[in-house]
């Protein structure tokens, strides 16, 4: 399983640092320098890319809820599912890393020094996907229920043989389409992370990087104001995968 293990975290970390990378010129650069499509482009490449790197060593998940799925309809063992998980993370882990490093000056120009998670300056969105603030937890978290099911549904049919599944060769290709198709019809609420892999470990790298527990923050919960945390989010900066 060692294999499997350093094909999902190479082939993760690939894919997250295209996208992400993709995320920060949109930031950074004010729109001069990317484009919520460039997001969705970056995301959907990386996974192509990841997947010709790890596809016939792990499957190239780079994807917990991928894995999840796979494990829970028989097509791989449990005993693999943390030995996925785990280089999943470490790989988006190291990835968000990599890109704190290349854009460190870039992020204390634009935020002047202060690293926030809401703002004009706000920095943190670069990592992980935040909801704007006409959304509430509850419909952001069934909104990435439907877009992860919508996800994963494809990528069954793309992979199909007994059905009608891409031509051999492309559908490394195919699914980055797929990826892109999601990010640029249904991204706008969430920022379409549809992958816990893809978000959790920047979002914890954030944290240590000095945003702060803010990057952790719940946002909008009726009826539970002990969980609420009124930051009052203006707009909504970066959106990503998968």
């Amino acid at each position: 399983m060692v294999r499997e293990f350093l094909g999902e975290l190479i082939s993760t970390y690939v894919m997250m640092v295209f996208g992400l990378g993709s995320v920060a010129h949109m930031v950074l650069g004010e729109n001069k320098f990317g484009s919520y499509l460039g997001v969705n482009l970056g995301f959907g490449f990386g996974v192509t890319m990841g997947v010709h790197i790890a596809g016939g060593i792990s499957g190239a998940h780079m994807n917990s809820a991928v894995t999840f799925a796979s494990c829970v309809l028989g097509r791989m063992s449990w005993k693999k599912f943390p030995v996925y998980v785990l280089g999943q993370f470490l790989g988006s882990f190291l990835a968000a890393a990599t890109i704190y490093c290349l854009f460190y000056t870039s992020i204390n120009h634009f935020s002047k020094g202060h690293l926030t998670v809401t703002g004009p300056t706000a920095t943190a969105s670069i990592f992980a996907t935040y909801l704007p603030s006409h959304m509430t937890l509850w419909l952001g978290f069934l909104n990435e229920v439907l877009l992860t099911g919508l996800l994963q549904l494809c990528l069954f049919a793309i992979t199909d043989k007994q059905n009608n599944p891409a031509l051999e060769g492309t559908q490394a290709l195919v699914i980055g389409i797929l990826v892109v198709v999601i990010g640029t019809s249904l991204g706008m609420n969430t920022g379409y992370a549809i992958n816990p892999s893809r978000d959790l470990p920047p979002r914890f790298f954030t944290f240590i990087a000095g945003w702060g527990s803010e990057v952790f923050r719940r946002h909008h919960l009726p009826d539970l104001p002990w969980l609420q945390h009124p930051t009052g989010t203006e707009d909504y900066e970066g959106a990503q995968y998968a």
